[in-house]
């Protein structure tokens, strides 16, 4: 059987959905299955998953997924998953709770007080992760505080690919990179930290234990049913989606950033160690034992523009919005946006309310979408330039459906500065999955190779030409941000304490 009748099945289990897809191992094909989820607001803050549908729709994408290689040789399942989610097992591996995934916002609470108290320092220190209200550890510390009685019920804490893992394979384990995310772990020790688990109230005992990415189990008779492959095929646990992405847009070279920008964003970059930064912002999780992939995500990226779209009372798509800003000066005449939508954190370390600053009479939708869209990419042009005090970074990979726009890869070129690419093959998160799995059974004998053996064209990707009078626009205003957003945080404190006062005051966007 040649190459091109061998596959090897990438899966992500994302935020909304579970994807599927089967590379051919000489790089020739791939098949895609998708399936879809809901995610459930029960309360404001709490965005939670039912585990079992997504185990659900994982068997019945990865099904369909195998049956349209029409028999081509599965060899091996790799995974990846979203990080920093959260599921309590009773002793029985049956959810007492529902997975808690990284949008959940109900430990804000318990975030400020480890932040106030000075111990958040410590702990990113420790463990590599900023603490936050996604952090694992802040969820684990609600429970204990809102739910105790429910936490002795639970003889097991996991994330949502531990979850996966064990409805695939029957053993219950977790990796590197996912561990690396749960703000419980130590990145200098590799291995759980009795410190902080004293802290959350828990034992080593009730937490995995930690393989490597590259860890190969074997695909239950159960599950090899449900999916149609042979019991004991090779899963390989895989790592988290974040430095999954950066190995398959082939930004995996410590000079090298990947920048991904869908309705999110986020820009990383591969060190040989983990390490974390003075400021707090940045995460720090595992690809492989000696590759660490750092950087930080924001929560407003392409969401932003829509948001725009949709209260300005405008049906158009989104290409229509982006050709309306293309047609603004650069600059948008003086507005800018501070894109703040949703909670965020920048690099400056405040967390101001979104704001358009400098409206006037003249600006026009258009001119909105275009500051919308700046004011984005400045905020990432931020993450860079804090990202560049700690490792070099001398280009820059884009990847998301964002940059199909011509706008947005002008804009960000010339925010960035820098020799900027963008990776033109999709699917980067399950290559980069299929990728580290060719490399764990030991069909490549490096993680780059077994990148470009599944996709030869990955490695390139079209570039973007930096406008010189763009790029030095940008950078002046670049300078001006800290006080723009110190301003705006100032403001946000002037309404939160009207609004204490009972004093009617303008909502927040």
């Amino acid at each position: 059987m040649g190459p091109e009748r061998r596959v090897i099945v990438g899966v992500d289990v994302g935020t909304t959905a579970v994807r599927a897809v089967a590379f051919a191992l000489d790089g020739t094909a791939r098949h895609v299955a998708t399936r879809a989820y809901p995610m459930l607001q029960p309360l404001p803050g709490w965005q939670v998953q039912d585990p079992d549908v997504l185990v659900a729709a994982t068997l019945a994408a990865v099904s369909a997924c195998v049956a349209d290689t029409a028999g081509a040789e599965v060899v091996a399942l790799a995974l990846s998953a979203a990080r920093y989610g959260l599921i309590g097992l009773d002793a029985a591996m049956t959810p007492v709770t529902p997975l808690l995934t990284r949008r959940d916002t109900r430990s804000s609470e318990a975030a400020r007080e480890l932040r106030l108290s000075g111990q958040s320092r410590e702990l990113h220190r420790l463990t590599g992760i900023p603490v936050h209200p996604m952090n694992p550890l802040c969820k684990l510390l609600w429970f204990a505080r809102h739910e105790p009685y429910l936490c002795t019920a639970i003889r097991w804490w996991i994330g949502l690919k531990d979850y996966v893992v064990h409805r695939l394979t029957g053993m219950l384990v977790t990796e590197l990179s996912s561990a690396s995310g749960t703000g419980m772990f130590d990145v200098h020790r590799r291995g759980w930290s009795p410190a902080v688990l004293d802290l959350a109230g828990l034992s080593e005992s009730q937490l995995p234990p930690v393989l490597p990415t590259t860890a190969v189990l074997g695909l239950s008779p159960t599950a090899g049913r449900a999916v149609g492959l042979p019991s004991g095929t090779p899963v390989i646990v895989g790592a988290g989606d974040g430095p999954l992405r950066s190995l398959g847009a082939a930004a995996i070279d410590h000079t090298v950033g990947g920048l991904t920008l869908g309705a999110a964003g986020a820009l990383r970059t591969v060190v040989e160690a983990p390490l974390s930064d003075p400021v707090e912002t940045f995460s720090c999780g595992a690809l492989t034992d000696d590759a660490w992939v750092v950087g930080s995500a924001v929560s407003n990226g392409g969401n932003v523009v829509r948001w725009a779209g949709r209260v300005l009372g405008d049906d158009s798509a989104a290409p229509a919005l982006l050709d309306l800003a293309a047609r603004v000066a650069p600059g948008s005449d003086g507005l800018v946006m501070l894109p703040y939508l949703l909670a965020d954190a920048p690099p400056e370390g405040c967390a101001p309310p979104g704001a358009f600053l400098g409206l006037r009479s003249e600006h026009s939708r258009g001119h909105l979408v275009r500051a919308a869209v700046e004011g984005v990419c400045l905020q990432l042009g931020g993450v860079r330039d804090h990202l560049a005090k700690l490792t070099p970074i001398g280009s820059v990979r884009l990847t998301g459906g964002a940059f199909r726009s011509p706008l947005w890869r002008e804009v960000m070129a010339a925010v960035l500065d820098c020799p900027v690419r963008v990776a033109g093959v999709a699917d980067h998160v399950t290559l980069g999955a299929a990728a580290l799995g060719l490399f764990a059974i030991g069909h490549t004998s490096d993680l780059q190779e077994a990148v470009t053996q599944l996709d030869p064209g990955v490695a390139g990707g079209e570039p973007v030409a930096v406008d010189p009078a763009l790029a030095t626009a940008y950078r002046g205003l670049r300078t001006k941000l800290p006080a723009l957003i110190t301003l705006a945080g100032r403001l946000g404190e002037i309404l939160d304490e009207a609004a204490s006062a009972g004093l009617s005051a303008p909502a927040r966007p």
